[in-house]
């Protein structure tokens, strides 16, 4: 039977060079999980470090935008705007300043002017040179109507700007309450149709004291 399979013992000479070499060893340092130093150790895993979030991006101011007129003219109809109040409006009062059924006769054209002046199509210096000559003429000859015809003007140019259309027509009114001609004016209100309507004035020239 053969003996291969049996492990031999050791001799007692090498039990003691065993000895000898045990001696001279010393134990491996380990690392925390068990593996020795030598070794590379084992790879912990790694932690991901939650970062703030980060802010919202800016939210864009709202920017304003500016109309800009066209540079093409629109083919529709121009619109044109009364920078002045309507001098109908403005010359219409409660308080007539004069006897009322003098004054309803005035407005209703039943009173027939002494004179009367034409400054239509004048420029407004002639006009109001033209206009302040004239009341003085009227009342230094006791003239107590006069009939200013100014035109009811036209409108404006192809400009879409606010203008005033009838520049006349708006101005006399302001002059015959202004100086000098104010303290000679009794009334203004706009001309019956017979007369001009909207486009002439009734002035009411106050009575000379002699």
């Amino acid at each position: 039977m053969s003996r291969r399979g049996k492990r031999r013992g050791l001799t007692e000479e090498e039990r003691a060079l065993w000895s000898t070499v045990a001696k001279t060893l010393k134990p491996m340092p380990m690392h925390q999980d068990g593996a020795p130093k030598s070794f590379p150790s084992r790879p912990q895993p790694k932690t991901e470090t939650a970062l703030p979030p980060s802010p919202p991006p800016p939210i864009p101011k709202p920017q304003s935008k500016v109309l800009r007129p066209s540079p093409h003219r629109s083919s529709g109809a121009r619109i044109t705007f009364d920078l002045a109040p309507d001098p109908i409006e403005a010359t219409a009062s409660p308080d007539p300043g004069m006897d009322r059924r003098l004054f309803d006769k005035l407005r209703k054209g039943k009173l027939i002017p002494d004179a009367r002046i034409d400054l239509h199509g004048m420029t407004a210096d002639r006009a109001k040179a033209e206009l302040t000559g004239f009341i003085f003429a009227a009342r230094h000859r006791g003239n107590r109507v006069v009939l200013v015809i100014t035109g009811k003007g036209r409108k404006g140019g192809d400009s879409i700007a606010p203008d005033r259309q009838g520049v006349l027509r708006h101005a006399v009114p302001q002059w015959l309450r202004a100086a000098p001609l104010g303290p000679m004016v009794l009334q203004v209100t706009p001309a019956h149709r017979k007369d001009g309507g909207t486009g002439a004035y009734y002035v009411y020239l106050r009575r000379v004291r002699g």
